[in-house]
């Protein structure tokens, strides 16, 4: 029989758990607070630990801290009734075994509870619920969606380690927040916690950004300049978009991860670091990998441990939690008193696409907060919403030849939301969408007629096939 120390003020829980486990199994052993765990755990002989987050004298995380610095291997359950990511990311830094919510499902908390004291194999799955809590953490991670809480559970997982930790996502899903949760939530959180992103720099600025430089390195180098490794010693960089960096960059970095240590660009000094690296990207590094642009080599010592951060767009239980709390941020910082958003408001919200993922939800509640004259934002009050996407007629006997003004007429309504979504490529997804939007057309109108196509567009039948390749048209 295995005897399960259940720590709950409600004493209802404790009832309920003893019906629904068989007796003959289990056997349950009910507390009403934190202070008297200890002596519990060695008078029951207890197997596992449920404990709750909010007790009437101590907060459960820190009779949990008590319990593993007692008896590291007693799995101990967290469960909650009202929590944030930030309580899941603790509670699994900490060393709980599973972290769940309330109300439990309870076919699956049976299954986590004999896995936790090892009387099966069968996998176990946590129910997801958390909403947003008063005191959020500036960088904290908000969210209810079954993603997100796992998401918040690997971070409290990995955090204390020193493991690099590679970030999957889409622009604008929120990778530099789980760098700063991983950061936050880790033996190094007192140290310091700097970003670099990969694709905003040209190769050699990149380098020396990196790995500084000494006086006279290059053109321009008028004095010796410390790089973010250095700066960062002892605590956590952040690369973004590393599939960016170049193959030369690529082996300098390796070589950091391998021995910690470096020479600045232009010196023969050996520097030694310790330096926790989490980088992200956007795009696909196998198939960067599979072209030769990254290093096989690098991308296993970066992907230790990989997390993936799914686009708002498919975890839209989300989008009332962030919109309610960009609304009370940006309430704050003007000034203003903004109840929330309306129903039609929020509806509208929560059926875009969001291509831009929370970056673009954000801005648009950031200008509907700065723009409403009202105590509720309506639907008129968000960008994304505005007539400013309705077709912008085209005067072609003003434009003749000057097309650079037909493009600026297109762009004009829609342009600060793709700086928006596209920061630090906009040039790259302009000229690419633009290129083949051309290309795509014409051929239609030609019959797919490359001959003729690539004469209508002025370019040898080579380039039309190239291009073709490249953007996957056939």
């Amino acid at each position: 029989m295995k005897n399960i120390l259940l720590v709950d003020d409600d004493v209802e829980v404790g009832k309920t758990l003893s019906q629904i486990f068989d007796s003959s199994e289990y056997r349950f052993h009910c507390i009403e607070d934190g202070d008297k765990t200890l002596d519990m755990i060695d008078n029951t002989d207890a197997d596992l630990v449920l404990l709750d987050v909010n007790l009437p004298t101590v907060s459960g995380l820190d009779v949990l801290k008590e319990i593993k610095s007692k008896n590291v291997e007693l799995p101990v359950i967290i469960i909650s009734g009202f929590v944030s990511t930030e309580n899941a990311i603790m509670a699994m830094r900490e060393g709980a075994y599973e972290y769940i919510t309330k109300p439990f499902q309870i076919e699956r908390l049976m299954v986590t509870i004999a896995k936790a004291v090892g009387t099966t194999a069968s996998e176990a799955g946590v129910p997801a619920k958390l909403k947003a809590a008063a005191g959020l953490h500036e960088d904290e991670i908000i969210g209810k969606s079954p993603e997100i809480v796992e998401i918040a559970k690997l971070i409290g997982q990995v955090a204390k380690s020193d493991a690099a930790v590679l970030i999957f996502g889409e622009s604008g899903t929120g990778k530099e927040l789980v760098a700063r949760a991983v950061h936050r939530n880790s033996e190094r959180s007192d140290k310091p916690f700097l970003s670099v992103n990969c694709a905003a720099l040209p190769d050699t600025l990149l380098e020396s950004e990196l790995f500084g430089h000494e006086k006279g390195a290059f053109t321009g180098a008028h004095a010796r300049k410390l790089g973010k490794f250095e700066l960062t010693d002892g605590g956590t960089l952040f690369l973004d978009e590393v599939a960016d960096m170049s193959l030369t960059t690529q082996s300098k970095l390796l070589r950091v991860l391998q021995q910690q240590e470096f020479e600045r660009v232009g010196g023969e000094q050996t520097l030694s670091v310790n330096v926790r690296v989490v980088t992200a990207t956007n795009k696909s590094l196998v198939a960067a990998m599979k072209e030769g642009k990254f290093r096989v080599d690098l991308f296993y010592r970066l992907k230790v441990v990989s997390i993936f951060l799914p686009p708002l767009r498919e975890r839209r239980s989300d989008i009332p939690l962030l919109a309610e709390h960009f609304v009370n941020r940006y309430s704050q910082l003007t000034q203003k008193q903004i109840k929330g958003v309306s129903k039609e408001a929020m509806q509208m919200l929560m059926n875009q696409q969001w291509v831009g993922n929370v970056r673009e939800l954000e801005n648009n509640v950031h200008t509907a907060v700065v723009m409403t004259r009202n105590d509720t934002l309506q639907c008129e009050d968000f960008p994304v919403f505005s007539d400013a996407d309705e077709q912008v007629p085209i005067d072609f006997e003003a434009i003749k030849d000057d097309y650079t003004k037909m493009i600026d007429d297109l762009l004009e309504p829609v342009f600060d939301k793709i700086l928006n979504i596209s920061a630090g490529q906009v040039f790259y997804h302009l000229q690419s969408a633009l290129e083949k939007s051309i290309i795509k057309k014409t051929l239609i109108r030609q019959k797919s007629n490359q001959v003729r196509t690539a004469q209508m567009l002025g370019i040898s039948r080579n380039t039309l096939r190239d291009r073709m390749q490249r953007y996957e048209i056939f």
